[in-house]
């Protein structure tokens, strides 16, 4: 009667409760003369639960009370004492306790508890067999029990090794569950003895679990588990040593089976992860290897593995391992053995390309290893290693000092990296997405260390090849790679050294190539020039390049050229001119001749185009971006106009596929016939807006000579504006050429300018040509809007032409009128402001009255449109330039237009600073000017 038994067990505890709990052990309690245990084995089954649950309530009570004195003396020792007890002791009655005690947890679960009934039992010394035979009555309590043993210790304590013999006896007589309670382990970071015991029982995913423990994303258990390898090794503990057995068992297998030093292609995969492994043990947890382990270790690692992509990887870990773990090389013949190794893989590198068709980037490790340790890059050592590795830790550069000298002095002098890395083969297809350590990362660092110029080596052939074979995303080290190259070409070495040698810049031809390939953007006049450099030999180099541009699909499915090499070639123009132009003192001093690029060739790039793109796609050309709009800005500012921005913002590009071709001879037909059939003109420049500027700009010669044509009287407004917007469209693509062309379609028909065609160089050299022009621009808004655009355009470019004219013929010899910079800066500025006033006065007599208008009707309103795009375009110029403003009104303009430029021009406010100046010349028209102004 269970319930009988669980009142006088309870009436028990209470009278023990009473008396002291230690005072009486349970034969005396339960007045057995000769024992507990011939008192156990004379009672009847009742009794005997009685004395069992008795008993081990006795030892209950003085592991309580032991730990109730270790807490009030404040003690923190959780030592573990077994304590005798007769009944427990003996082996006899064992298998009868354990079932009394199966039953009672079954039939008292108030009495009785699980967790308090197993760490009890371990107190005594068969607890762990009684332990046994209660889970094996009571399968499915295992995990539990297995839980509470894990979790509640420290195997570092007697009680932790006492729960730990335990789980050894619990897996071995479950070994089904071994996984299991391997798992909770790792969970709870806990028993790492146990967890390694138990994972020996399955070799095979041995390395596998050590790596995921050492070199999982779980920070805790990397560093837990480190600490307990480092804490066993200094112990010398058997889990350790066992574990360590088995891994050099394996090593040993993997060696046995490789033939005369060729490793099987099935054993490349476990040969890696056991070289990663010993490098985790070794960098992570500090263990230290035996002779035995460093003499397979250098066997396996110099081992020739097949050429295949792990055969690769096998190779770049074994490296890096030689680097990490500097103990393996400490006896001569293991040195010799992986100088030997290296060299042989120098030697087959191309064949492991060849072979496999990939990129063998142990190759590009060994140069970029070879160049950080010539120039002293413990960082880029460090970082070149843990990531091929997979693992951080850091190096002393004590321990690699033997690795150094034998890379810099005895495999790799700097001579023989610069000589390598040019027959390296380019990375075709060069993006961001390709991972890993790249040839281009090896020439950038030797560019920077100036390896090539110090060894006289040429390199432009090979950067030429690789910005041709390089597309989207751009690769971000492909900026820094023509940064570096430019300064190799202009800039002395720095160190000071007397090499002569300098590398040679990219040539005209090379360049037009490359932009030839990209896209039809070039007309049938620049195509023809281009093949005429091809037949001169540009062609069998762009075979020996082969650099055949591939093209990419926009987002709405259309065939578009790649344009990054178009857009690297655009920064290393802009960056070559612009380090040559500040570098023309030193260059003149030496006496050095330096390639330049003329304008004319720079104006036949569409460097506006490319700009608009790499900002559309800033996300694929991240790096480049914000470099190339620093030097576009500061060199061609009449290519990076806020309006222009502006504008180009508010172009809608529509699906242009859905719409037809449009040619030449349809732009033809329709302008002959403007004054009969505008509408027919209106259709086709719609039609025109639809398509994209690139497949527009074809067009353009043809389209712009018409210009004069939408100046007639007759021809609507809405043509205009429409004509207007298209140009606007085309202006995104060659603006300089579109420019002249404009220009010199706007020429008014007479005898002087019948022959005569202006070119780029004589609109510089002159910016107010553009206002010589057909007097009918002056009085239609949309034209007119046209042409200040072209003058603002080009009288920034006269501006930055002057700057780049005093950079590139710095000051050497003083003469008689011009002896410092200031003098030169002062010249310049004055020729600005010249310009620039005399742009506004012919500008601002345009807005003046005249007998046509009265008599023309609709004239008024013309005048009264144009007027306001004048007052706006001037309104710029005087606030990008506040002293113009004071120039124009000390020259003085007709007095009606006072009225026009009060009102029209906001920023005419600031004459007011200056009308009292103004008031005090000697001039009488000047002071009765300025009376005038004054008094609107």
């Amino acid at each position: 009667n269970y319930h009988e038994l669980e009142i006088d067990v309870k009436k028990e505890q209470q009278i023990r409760q009473k008396i002291g709990y230690t005072t009486q052990d349970s034969a005396q309690f339960h007045s057995l003369p000769n024992g507990i245990v011939m008192g156990f084995e004379r009672a009847d089954g009742t009794n005997k639960v009685r004395v069992v649950l008795s008993e081990l309530f006795y030892l209950q009570a003085q592991i309580n009370e032991l730990a109730t004195q270790a807490s009030l003396q404040k003690s923190s020792s959780n030592e573990l004492t077994i304590r005798p007890s007769e009944l427990f002791d003996n082996e006899i009655y064992l298998e009868e306790i354990a079932d009394i005690i199966c039953i009672a947890l079954a039939e008292l679960p108030s009495l009785l508890n699980l967790q308090e009934v197993v760490e009890t039992l371990l107190y005594v010394r068969n607890g762990s067999k009684i332990v046994c035979w209660i889970v094996a009555n009571m399968p499915d309590c295992f995990r539990e029990v297995v839980t509470a043993l894990i979790t509640n210790s420290d195997e570092d304590t007697t009680d932790g090794r006492v729960k730990l013999a335990a789980l050894y006896e619990l897996s071995e007589m479950n070994p089904s569950q071994a996984l299991s309670m391997r798992t909770i382990c790792v969970e709870t970071v806990k028993m790492p003895s146990l967890m390694i015991k138990l994972s020996l029982q399955d070799p095979q995913n041995l390395v596998a679990f050590v790596c995921g423990l050492l070199l999982g994303n779980d920070q805790n258990i990397r560093s837990s588990f480190a600490l307990y390898i480092r804490t066993s090794q200094k112990r010398k503990g058997d889990v350790l040593h066992q574990l360590r057995e088995e891994f050099l068992k394996q090593l040993m297998n993997i060696n046995l089976q490789s033939v005369n030093g060729t490793l099987l292609e099935e054993l490349v995969v476990q040969a890696a992860a056991i070289v990663r492994l010993y490098c985790a043990l070794r960098t992570i947890s500090g263990i230290k290897f035996f002779d035995e382990e460093v003499q397979l270790l250098v066997q396996l690692i110099t081992s020739k593995p097949p050429p295949t992509p792990a055969g690769i990887r096998f190779v770049s870990l074994g490296l890096c391992m030689f680097i990490a773990c500097p103990s393996l090389i400490t006896h001569q013949s293991h040195e010799a053995k992986m100088i030997e190794w290296i060299q042989w893989l120098i030697k087959e590198e191309a064949y492991f390309e060849s072979v496999n068709e990939v990129s063998a980037s142990f190759g590009e490790m060994l140069l970029l290893l070879a160049i950080h340790f010539h120039s002293n890059q413990m960082v880029h050592i460090t970082e070149l290693v843990c990531s091929t590795l997979g693992m951080k830790f850091s190096l002393r550069p004590n321990t690699i000092t033997r690795i150094k000298v034998i890379f810099t002095q005895e495999i790799f002098t700097e001579q023989v990296v610069a000589a390598h890395a040019v027959k390296v083969p380019v990375t075709l297809n060069l993006n961001a997405t390709i991972p890993g350590y790249l040839p281009v990362h090896c020439i950038h660092q030797l560019l920077k260390s100036r390896a090539f110029s110090k060894h006289k080596v040429p390199i432009k052939s090979w950067i030429y090849r690789q910005i041709c074979n390089s597309v989207t995303p751009m690769h971000p080290v492909l900026p820094a790679l023509v940064e570096v190259y430019v300064n190799s070409i202009i800039l002395p070495n720095q160190k000071g050294l007397q090499e002569q040698h300098t590398h040679k810049a990219l040539s005209e031809q090379e360049i037009a190539q490359v932009f030839q390939n990209a896209a039809g953007l070039w007309n049938k006049e620049q195509q023809g020039k281009v093949k005429t450099l091809n037949q001169t030999g540009l062609d069998r180099s762009a075979k020996e390049h082969g650099h055949q541009q591939p093209m990419e699909v926009d987002d709405s499915g259309n065939r578009q050229p790649n344009l990054t090499p178009q857009l690297l070639l655009l920064y290393y123009l802009l960056l070559y001119e612009d380090i040559r132009l500040s570098s023309m003192p030193q260059i003149i001093a030496s006496g050095r001749q330096v390639k330049s690029y003329t304008n004319e060739f720079m104006s036949e790039l569409p460097i506006k185009y490319l700009l608009q793109q790499a900002q559309k796609n800033q996300h694929e050309y991240s790096a480049l971006f914000s470099p190339l709009l620093r030097l576009l800005v500061t060199h061609f500012p009449h290519l990076s106009l806020v309006d222009d921005w502006i504008d180009e913002e508010c172009i809608a590009f529509n699906d242009s596929s859905v719409a037809p071709t449009i040619g030449e001879h349809m732009i033809v037909e329709a302008f002959e016939e403007i004054d009969l059939n505008p509408a027919r003109i209106i259709k086709l420049l719609r039609r025109m807006l639809r398509k994209s500027a690139t497949e527009l700009w074809p067009l353009a010669p043809t389209f712009i000579r018409y210009f004069k044509h939408t100046l007639n009287p007759t021809v609507p407004l809405l043509l205009q504006e429409l004509y207007r917007q298209v140009w606007m469209r085309l202006n995104t693509i060659f603006p300089r050429r579109l420019w002249v062309m404009s220009i010199n379609a706007l020429m008014p028909a007479n005898k002087v300018t019948k022959n005569f065609t202006l070119t780029q160089e004589n609109i510089l050299f002159d910016p107010l040509q553009v206002l010589r022009c057909d007097k009918r621009v002056f009085r239609s808004s949309n034209a007119l809007t046209i042409v200040l655009r072209i003058l603002q355009a080009i009288l920034a470019a006269s501006r930055s032409q002057l700057s780049r004219h005093m950079l590139d013929k710095p000051l050497i010899d003083i003469g008689n009128q011009v002896k410092t910079d200031n003098d030169r800066e002062e010249l310049k500025l004055a020729m600005i402001a010249t310009q620039e006033s005399v742009a506004v006065q012919i500008i601002l007599e345009a807005c003046l009255e005249n007998e046509t208008d009265c008599s023309e009707p609709g004239r008024l309103w013309a005048l009264r449109e144009v007027r306001g795009v004048i007052c706006s375009f001037i309104h710029q110029m005087f606030i990008a330039e506040p002293s113009l403003a004071k120039l124009v009104h000390f020259q003085t303009y007709p007095r009606e237009l006072l009225a026009i430029t009060v009102r029209g021009i906001p920023s005419m406010h600031i004459c007011l600073d200056f009308i009292p100046e103004l008031l005090s010349m000697a001039e009488m028209d000047k002071q009765i000017f300025a009376i005038d102004l004054a008094s609107h």
